[in-house]
């Protein structure tokens, strides 16, 4: 009997639905994360039925560990550590996505409608908009 390779599109489509079951675990997002601006560092996790997400690091809080809150559209926060400061949060389960949370900015203050999206086991799609089409999107890796 001889055997035959599996074509390549078969292949294809089966990693294709590999990685689309895995993007679909609500879980897919909890973690460590590196952003791809000051080597940030993010820790998602689950807060109730949403995820949020805090602050544990980057290349300004490495230099001043103390650093705070100081670009904050309101004055009465711009006292706040940036160390464990929560910047993601209100994100809701959208299919294999999380939706209609808030992603905080501390380079600039700003807060605005974001979008989390799974796209491998390691990596992770961050879109933060002011409106819709304004927005921008950062490619995040899993540290853990």
């Amino acid at each position: 009997m001889k055997f035959m390779k599996p074509p390549a599109l078969a292949l294809v489509a089966a990693a294709g639905i590999a990685s689309h079951a895995w993007a679909a675990e609500p879980d897919s997002v909890l973690g460590t994360w590196r952003t791809p601006t000051k080597h940030g560092v993010v820790q998602i996790e689950r807060c109730g039925t949403s995820i949020c997400g805090r602050l544990v690091e980057s290349d300004n809080i490495r230099k001043n560990p103390d650093l705070r809150d100081l670009n904050n559209k309101d004055e009465g926060k711009r006292g706040r550590r940036l160390k464990g400061l929560p910047i993601l949060s209100g994100f809701n389960r959208d299919g294999g996505k999380w939706s209609g949370g808030t992603v905080y900015n501390p380079e600039d203050g700003g807060t605005y409608k974001g979008t989390i999206t799974p796209v491998t086991t390691s990596t992770l799609k961050l879109k933060g908009c002011i409106v819709w089409p304004l927005c921008k999107t950062q490619t995040w890796t899993r540290i853990n």
